[in-house]
């Protein structure tokens, strides 16, 4: 599958981001973007990122600009660094997808590009194609990731953790170091786990039953409050309870938003509806992708406005104060505050994560995915889905009568039974994303083990 934008980002396999392809796309999106004469790029740990990273570096040479190497650093501290500076940066990263693929991030000095960016940025890297690359200079500067440290240290009190003993899921995370850096700056004891040296694949949105269980394993053998830690480029959180069991994204959200007194929130269609019935939020829903909560959280400001994914990544769009400490905004995903608040939170409640989880309204959420689904099959099924009565029977049997069907992104299907199941294509890979909500955990598990089971059927048959 030929490199192309996705819901975040552009993506493709490593064999096909060819170095003269990536430069290419670099010098499309630099000479329609606003710099200060030079151009931030910073990498996640894939074995293929720094010799992209060249290959963006003479992009930009090609145009006369400076290549400025923030090196190994979470994604929201790139965009940090590139709103600070007034300039564009490009991210090398795939995310959590697998190693083979990799993938470029574009930001200008205000943030994350637009899906109107994204083809502007595609018919000129068409019209330019791919001519020969020669190498270009890296000038190193690593100011990029304490900035984006201090960020919150600046902001949450220094003893906003103390007394909790956390582990810090390393693996390949970008934001690893700086993460447990983080922690104890804010009176956390920190518990190293599972540093990687080869590029770990983690979807913080779509936990395997593997690595659950080491994370229960963890939890039980270290004596921890929580087990925390992100996907490789550290815009999406990964947050455990002490009983190591997963807090999905779209629960942290809420929590998030919570503690830094919002009145409004922005999330896709796949989010929990928990948060329409907590009460305290005014609530806007959109398509899947970080574009398209950024367009609408623009459209709602100045109003005290965040936005989250079910994927946990957080995205602040007012300036929050607390203790006459004060967050400035940051449109574009972020996983360090979505892990930080809702921990600040239960220290200072005197609860652990999962009380605060259990006061919830009783809406759970699960989520899986088949994956090497090609995007064509995967939306010639969902597509069905929508006049198909009967394949909808035999892909979620017993949930009820058809109550609603939400088609803004995917096809999402509420049932008499309380049930929720949502199927769409993956904008990043060949896969197909299942996403169930129900009364329980139990409930929503044992619908999406369902669910999947007979999805994979019909792919295969189909």
């Amino acid at each position: 599958m030929a490199p192309k934008f996705g819901t975040s980002g552009l993506r493709g396999l490593v064999a096909e981001l060819t170095d003269p392809l990536c430069a290419s796309y670099a010098e499309a999106f630099l000479g329609m973007t606003e710099t200060d004469g030079s151009v931030l790029i910073g990498r996640d740990l894939r074995a293929s990122s720094p010799r992209i990273a060249a290959a963006v570096a003479a992009g930009a040479a090609r145009l006369g600009l400076r290549a400025v190497d923030c090196g190994v650093l979470p994604t929201p501290a790139l965009a940090l660094a590139a709103e600070a500076r007034g300039t564009a940066a490009v991210m090398v990263t795939g995310s959590h997808i697998p190693d083979d693929r990799n993938g470029l991030k574009f930001y200008t000095a205000r943030g994350e590009i637009t899906k109107a960016d994204e083809t502007a940025i595609a018919e000129a890297q068409a019209a330019l194609g791919t001519p020969a690359v020669d190498p270009a200079p890296l000038e190193p500067d690593n100011g990029a990731a304490a900035s984006y440290a201090g960020r919150f240290t600046g902001f949450f009190a220094a003893d906003a953790l103390a007394g909790l003993r956390i582990g810090v899921y390393e693996h390949s995370s970008a934001a690893r170091d700086i993460l447990a850096d983080v922690l104890r700056a804010l009176g956390a004891e920190t518990v190293a786990l599972g540093r990687a040296d080869r590029f770990v694949p983690v979807d913080t949105e779509a936990v395997d039953t593997g690595t659950r269980a080491m994370l229960a394993n963890w939890a039980s053998e270290h004596r921890l409050d929580s087990i925390v830690s992100t996907d490789g480029d550290a815009d999406r959180p990964m947050v455990t309870d002490a009983s190591g069991k997963v807090v999905p994204g779209d629960i942290l959200g809420p929590l998030t938003a919570r503690y830094l007194r919002a009145d409004t929130v922005v999330t896709p269609v796949t989010s929990n509806s928990l948060v329409d019935m907590m009460g305290g939020f005014a609530v806007t829903r959109t398509k899947i992708g970080s574009p398209f909560v950024i367009a609408g959280m623009e459209a709602l400001r100045p109003a005290m406005v965040v936005g989250y994914e079910a994927n946990g990544g957080f995205l602040t769009g007012f300036t929050a104060l607390r203790d006459g400490k004060s967050l400035p905004p940051l449109l574009t995903r972020d996983s360090l505050l979505p892990i930080l608040a809702p921990l600040a939170l239960a220290r200072q409640t005197g609860k652990g994560l999962a009380d605060l989880v259990a006061a919830l309204p009783p809406r759970r959420t699960a989520a899986d995915r088949l994956t090497e689904v090609p995007t064509e099959l995967s939306a010639g099924l969902v597509a069905r889905l929508e006049a198909d009565e009967r394949l909808r029977d035999r892909l979620c049997p017993g949930l009820g009568a058809l109550a609603g069907l939400d088609l803004t992104d995917g096809c999402r299907m509420r049932f008499t039974g309380g049930a929720v199941v949502h199927l769409r294509p993956s904008g990043n890979a060949p896969e197909l994303r299942v996403y169930v909500e129900a009364g329980d955990d139990a409930a929503a598990g044992a619908i999406l083990a369902d669910v999947l089971a007979r999805v994979r059927t019909e792919v295969a048959v189909g």
